[in-house]
């Protein structure tokens, strides 16, 4: 079962409630489809590059429950907190917190549409990598990947193998990033013209 911590995060009983209503029809098995959920978005927000991704998963939840506990339709939990998360992550990715920016861990994460869907976000994505060279590809991969003191070491050695000094790295990775971020918004942007029909 989810701890009185995690129930009580700026969310109102009734509203924690109503969301494990949704999820099971009793304690037990509401208590355990929370705890996959909020496993999944944690692995969703990691994967994405936010630098604080238990708390955006537990953002997530709280406004998921909220949502619920107002009476807004919600035929599917998972892929309405998942959609409730791109939201979360694009608020992150424009005001970066503190850490992130003490520690140079800013997310490497696209401006998205609120609706927009996993399939449409990863072939953008694909198409947007694939306009890098290999070698500028591997790089902004490579610099975005690992996490903490073990993301600190990898950019070391990445400088050190390039022949760069650590800034000229960042900054290095900071243009990619850019060029990315303009690609990505624009693909997106494509795909849901007025008029656009999806297929």
């Amino acid at each position: 079962m989810p701890s009185e911590k995690q129930s009580a995060r700026g969310l109102n009983g009734a509203a924690f409630t109503s969301l494990l209503a949704r999820l099971g029809p009793d304690a037990d098995r509401a208590g355990t489809a929370y705890e996959d959920l909020r496993r999944a978005l944690v692995s969703l927000f990691r994967w994405r590059g936010a630098a604080t991704p238990e708390e955006c998963a537990d953002e997530t939840l709280d406004r998921l429950a909220a949502k619920i506990h107002a009476g807004v339709s919600v035929e599917d939990v998972p892929r309405f907190a998942r959609g409730i998360a791109r939201l979360v992550l694009l608020e992150q990715w424009r005001s970066p917190h503190p850490e992130a920016l003490a520690e140079d861990h800013e997310p490497l994460a696209p401006a998205r549409l609120p609706d927009e869907d996993e399939e449409v976000l990863h072939q953008c994505l694909d198409s947007c990598l694939g306009e890098l060279d290999a070698e500028a590809r591997g790089l902004i991969l490579s610099y975005y990947a690992a996490e903490g003191r073990t993301r600190i070491d990898s950019r070391k050695a990445m400088a050190a193998s390039l022949g760069l000094s650590e800034s000229a790295l960042r900054n290095r990775a900071q243009r990619l990033r850019d060029r990315l971020e303009r690609c990505l918004t624009s693909c997106l942007a494509s795909r849901h013209r007025p008029g656009d029909t999806r297929t």
